[in-house]
């Protein structure tokens, strides 16, 4: 497979990154999570060699895989799909961070499998598209959630990850996230530090960026549409 338009397409998303974190007035860093399911390991290879420094995966064991098989590339690897309980052994330490723990029974195995004074970084997902399809917790369960992870040593809780709906009304996914930002700004109140925020994709990036995400997770913009998956 050919990456060799990669950069320029990453190119063109920073330039709309760039002209849309401008129409709202923001000014952090926001990451680009380069999303490879089923690209080969060149995949890994091309987003790094153009300066990206986050790949992110939505299967462990295609995650892992991958990570056998470019051992020496630095790259800070993200798990952004659901995760399954019985699979927590195998993410522990192998992942930057976790975008996808929804619930306290993860998030204590999370935390069982670490070995002593290592810490594993996790995003809390929250379903603020609403569809029953999607993992998160709920909106209103966030804030118990949240406190209820607070004990679980050494889980560090970074910040909220979410998806909107499917769709091309702009309307409805920003609503999706800024309602994300919103909880976030409500949680840091009750004195939770959270400044990741973890939104957007391919179809919805740039109102995600407006919105004020930290990380977007792109793939079809990047690599072209996948073969598979």
């Amino acid at each position: 497979m050919d990456f060799q338009a990669f950069p320029g397409r990453l190119a063109q998303v920073r330039e709309v990154m760039a002209r849309h974190q401008a129409i709202s007035g923001w000014s952090h860093e926001v990451r680009i999570v380069a999303v490879t399911k089923a690209h080969p390991p060149a995949a890994v290879r091309a987003a790094v060699a153009a300066g990206l420094g986050d790949v992110g995966e939505n299967r462990v064991q295609e995650a892992l895989e991958k990570q056998d098989a470019l051992p020496d590339l630095p790259v800070a690897w993200h798990l952004i799909g659901a995760l399954q309980r019985n699979k927590a052994r195998h993410c522990v330490g192998r992942f930057a961070l976790i975008h996808s723990v929804d619930r306290l029974d993860l998030a204590a195995e999370l935390g069982r499998r670490l070995a002593p004074g290592a810490r594993q970084a996790v995003l809390v997902q929250v379903n603020c598209s609403g569809e029953p399809q999607k993992g998160g917790v709920e909106p209103g369960e966030l804030p118990a959630l949240l406190d209820a992870m607070r004990p679980v040593a050494g889980l560090d809780v970074r910040g909220l990850m979410t998806m909107s709906a499917l769709t091309d009304d702009t309307a409805e996914q920003r609503r999706a996230f800024r309602m994300l930002r919103d909880l976030r700004d409500e949680a840091e109140r009750a004195d939770h530090r959270l400044p990741e925020l973890s939104m957007g994709m391919s179809g919805d990036y740039a109102v995600a960026v407006e919105e004020g995400a930290t990380m977007i997770r792109l793939g079809t913009v990047l690599f072209g549409e996948r073969t598979e998956g």
